[in-house]
């Protein structure tokens, strides 16, 4: 299991994302060895915050199979990154030029006999079989071909494969409550993507590719593990399922640091930051971070049930007072701390809180925490499994 990564110079800035990518190798390979399929690494939304490419990078040295974006810009970033494997987009647009992303050999979700439609149309213009899976709506009743038409989008499926225009590579939906383990919702897709899987073979498809779990499932739910799982926020190293997910060695791979720009103390009956919800009953000392909702921290990680907390000098320190755009204030309960200190706002480390602490804290959930940061931070790479002073591959 990697070692959370080493404190790095980061001085002059106001803050750094530091991203371990033996911990993304280190969980794709947790993921292939407890579920025994192939993993479908998705690295969509810049790595759920962690940096897509480099996520993509560490998934396939851990052994992800497949990468899944959900634009086709972001496929095509990838490929420009001299990614050339396997490479799953679902969700285009009408109008969207699709033709390079056929010729770069992406793999092209269709939901409907309109896209299809596009597709080769795309096919032709440049003169290559696409390659195409189908999403079939189950029962999330977003992205995906509703149960009404499948028959028709397979026909269509079917006929297009014949003409020449594509392979058929995969089938797939998408659970909406897989971190409810015991929510009647998930035997009732499953049951509707078996379904949809003997609708096709009538139509005479054979996708390449059946999958249907996302993190959670692929943890807690083994009958939809199929011949691949999707996983995402997972790779990167957290809970997919608060409070039901078995602890199965998953490693968080952000650390969120800053400084301390500022130390003051506090009388009682000082209050701190816009609106001056908070005021100081006691003597006490404050710091400041320099870091606010202008970098992805929540505005809502103070509120009046509590506050989300960082870590300074070893020890949790909660937040207090509206956090601004540019900064907010921290609780150092009359403890000596100096300008420059480090300031933890959540990673690995068992003194440090996590992102899923700030996801309760903020009442949301942990793919919102690492997507939405960054703004003004750096973001640096590590490789904790590495030999010393070598760079992250």
């Amino acid at each position: 299991m990697p070692a959370p990564p080493a404190a790095s110079d980061h001085r002059g800035d106001l803050a750094e994302i530091v991203v371990d990518v033996a911990a993304i190798r280190h969980n794709v390979r947790t993921l292939r060895e407890l579920t025994g399929v192939p993993v479908i690494a998705v690295v969509k939304a810049d790595g759920y915050g962690h940096g897509m490419v480099e996520s993509a990078r560490a998934a396939r040295a851990g052994g992800a199979t497949w990468i899944a974006v959900v634009t086709v810009q972001e496929a095509l970033e990838l490929r420009s990154a001299e990614y050339d494997g396997p490479l799953l987009c679902w969700l285009t647009l009408p109008g969207v030029d699709l033709g390079r992303a056929v010729e770069e050999g992406i793999d092209l979700t269709a939901y409907s006999v309109a896209e299809l439609d596009d597709i080769a149309a795309a096919a032709e213009a440049v003169g290559r079989r696409a390659r195409v899976q189908i999403k079939v709506d189950t029962g999330l009743h977003r992205g995906g071909a509703p149960r009404a038409t499948w028959a028709e989008v397979f026909a269509r499926a079917r006929a297009g494969e014949l003409a020449g225009s594509w392979k058929i590579t995969g089938l797939w939906s998408h659970f909406a409550c897989s971190d409810e383990p015991e929510h009647p919702a998930n035997d009732r897709q499953e049951q509707a993507f078996r379904a949809a899987l003997a609708l096709a073979a009538d139509n005479g498809l054979q996708p390449g590719l059946v999958h249907l779990a996302n993190s959670a499932a692929a943890v807690l739910r083994p009958s939809a593990r199929f011949d691949a799982v999707r996983c995402g926020i997972a790779i990167y190293g957290l809970d997919p399922a608060p409070g039901r997910t078995p602890d199965i060695g998953l490693v968080p791979a952000m650390t969120v640091r800053s400084e301390l720009a500022m130390v003051k103390e506090l009388a009682p009956g000082d209050a701190v930051s816009y609106g001056q919800r908070w005021t100081a009953d006691r003597p006490t000392t404050v710091g400041l971070v320099p870091v606010g909702y202008g970098d992805g921290i929540p505005r809502h990680a103070f509120h009046e049930g509590g506050s989300a907390e960082v870590a300074v000098g070893g020890k949790r320190r909660p937040i207090r007072g509206t956090v601004c755009m540019d900064q907010f204030v921290v609780d150092l309960d009359g403890d000596r701390a100096e300008i420059g200190d480090e300031v933890v706002l959540f990673g690995p480390g068992a003194d440090t809180p996590t992102a899923q602490d700030w996801a309760e804290a903020c009442g949301t959930i942990n793919y919102e925490i690492v997507t939405r940061i960054g703004g003004r931070m750096t973001r640096t790479y590590v490789d904790s499994e590495a030999p010393a002073g070598e760079e992250p591959s």
